[in-house]
């Protein structure tokens, strides 16, 4: 099984698509700036190239482990990495892989199982970090369900990417 970086690319944009309208101060944005206690002086004068960028680099590093919550087909591969002749292909062990692969490969590969592992990362990854950093920061519920929310629903497209193209 190989990774499909094309896909990883393209659902690494996700987040920043999603961030666009999910801030947009027509949307949640303002609500997320009073809860946060943002100004848009505050908001002058960031390096938005750096920011950007970073972004995009830490949703590509999000992309390539929402894709190992996503497709279950990974996870042989993780039992068996050890397995001598894993690399050879004409061994037994990469044989039975090619057999199992042809006969279940593309069992729960769709847009819809995708996107419930993706939500179920979202509460029960993303949700206990974000939610417990909030708390300490002293940040009130509406900061925790804008960020969070995003999050879920950012994880949720991400993941229905994955599984249905990768």
């Amino acid at each position: 099984m190989h990774i499909n970086f094309m896909i990883i690319l393209v659902t690494a944009l996700v987040p920043m698509i999603l961030g666009f309208i999910w801030y947009n101060p027509k949307v949640l944005g303002t609500v997320w700036m009073n809860a946060a206690g943002i100004t848009e002086d505050k908001m002058k004068g960031a390096n938005m190239a750096l920011i950007f960028g970073l972004s995009f680099f830490l949703s590509f590093l999000l992309a390539m482990s929402v894709q190992f919550m996503v497709i279950h087909q990974y996870s042989m591969y993780s039992i068996l990495a050890n397995e001598p002749g894993i690399t050879d292909p004409t061994s037994e062990v990469s044989l039975m892989i090619r057999d199992f692969m042809a006969k279940y490969g593309t069992n729960f590969r769709t847009f819809k199982h995708g996107a419930l592992h993706g939500t179920l990362a979202g509460f029960m990854i993303a949700l206990p970090i974000l939610g417990t950093n909030a708390m300490f920061e002293r940040k009130g519920f509406k900061y925790i369900a804008v960020n969070c929310g995003y999050w879920i629903v950012c994880l949720a497209l991400m993941g229905g990417i994955i599984c249905a193209f990768s």
